[in-house]
């Protein structure tokens, strides 16, 4: 029956209702999976018949914990970061973990800013794609001094001992400039993020690749964009040069769809004219007027193996090593790219 009064329900209440153990009910409010599919419905049942509410405040001063963890991304707009907090959120759900997302916009300041912020909250852990420009960066000397632990993704910076997850960009830039090459292109160009550390890897990893086949690297062929839009003005550039390009290399998937908007709008074919490849493989990959060919750097497994790494840091009571995991990419070939 429903609580009659305005007392507020515990979980031994309900273990003593339905005569089992409050290790159980705390599991099945957790969302744990080693509980019965009929206890879990018993449980959830009264749960929601009591309409209750767990003491968030009393469970983080018993365990000492908050348990929260932090994510701060460069772009919550793109699909590739918003499938990674999807797949952490899902990994952390069941150890009782909620996750505080920031958007640092790829501002420095802002995600400095935003980590002062989430260490006020108390956070057991952090997940970062960080805008810093260098591991001498005091916001690493800040986490290790509060002894939060933390995980890097898709941005790894070679001086500074942290855990990271991500894939090797120079290998992702290696494996889309092949493709290119393996399509017979023979002028091909990079719209490039020079500041930013997946840029610096996969415009190294496009230059390997270009001597590897004996094919020159050109300068003007090598152009700054971030975004969509970026990307659009770039390829206008590039478009513009006496000898055009054959191929264009996206830093990511927005940068390759700026570079489509602008190829279609000058009257030439993809990929008969100029075939375009990108990174991420972001949701509308496959659902622009030409299917974008890209380089798929399992958003999922990143998101997931960070979680990980976090759920084993905080329960662990010494301090753990450093852990590197390298997420294989996939070339993903559509028709932008097409023979």
């Amino acid at each position: 029956m429903p609580n009659p009064t305005n007392t507020p329900v515990r979980l031994k209440d309900i273990a003593r209702d339905l005569n089992v153990s409050v290790m159980t009910v705390s599991k099945v409010v957790r969302g744990c999976a080693d509980v019965g599919e009929e206890t879990r419905t018993r449980v959830l049942a009264r749960v929601k018949e009591l309409n209750y509410q767990p003491n968030w405040v009393a469970r983080s001063l018993a365990a000492r914990r908050t348990f929260m963890f932090g994510l701060i991304v460069p772009d919550l707009m793109h699909s590739f970061f918003a499938e990674i907090s999807k797949a952490l959120a899902a990994k952390v759900r069941p150890s009782g973990y909620d996750v505080v997302i920031c958007n640092s916009e790829e501002n420095a300041e802002l995600e400095t800013a935003e980590i002062e912020r989430l260490l006020g909250r108390q956070i057991d852990g952090l997940v970062l794609a960080s805008a810093q420009l260098s591991a001498s960066a005091g916001v690493f000397e800040r986490l290790e001094s509060r002894g939060v632990p933390y995980v890097l993704i898709d941005r790894q910076f070679q001086n500074l001992e942290a855990s990271y997850v991500g894939s090797d960009d120079q290998e992702i830039g290696r494996l889309a400039t092949a493709h290119l090459i393996d399509r017979r292109c023979r002028r091909i160009a990079h719209l490039a993020a020079e500041d930013r550390l997946p840029g610096i890897g996969r415009r190294a990893g496009y230059r390997e690749a270009l001597q590897a086949a004996g094919l020159p690297y050109r300068e003007d062929y090598v152009v700054q964009a971030t975004d969509d839009a970026t990307g659009y003005e770039a390829t206008r550039k590039l478009l513009a040069l006496g000898e055009r390009p054959d191929a264009v290399f996206g830093y990511n998937d927005p940068t390759a769809a700026g570079a489509m908007k602008a190829i279609l709008e000058a009257g030439l074919r993809i990929p008969q004219d100029i075939k375009v490849i990108g990174v991420g493989n972001v949701h509308y990959s496959d659902l622009l007027r030409v299917p974008l060919s890209t380089i798929d750097q399992n958003s999922n497994t990143i998101g997931e193996q960070a979680a990980d790494i976090l759920l084993k840091a905080v329960g662990s009571k010494r301090k753990r090593n450093a852990k590197s995991v390298i997420v294989e990419p996939r070339l993903m070939p559509r028709e932008s790219t097409a023979a």
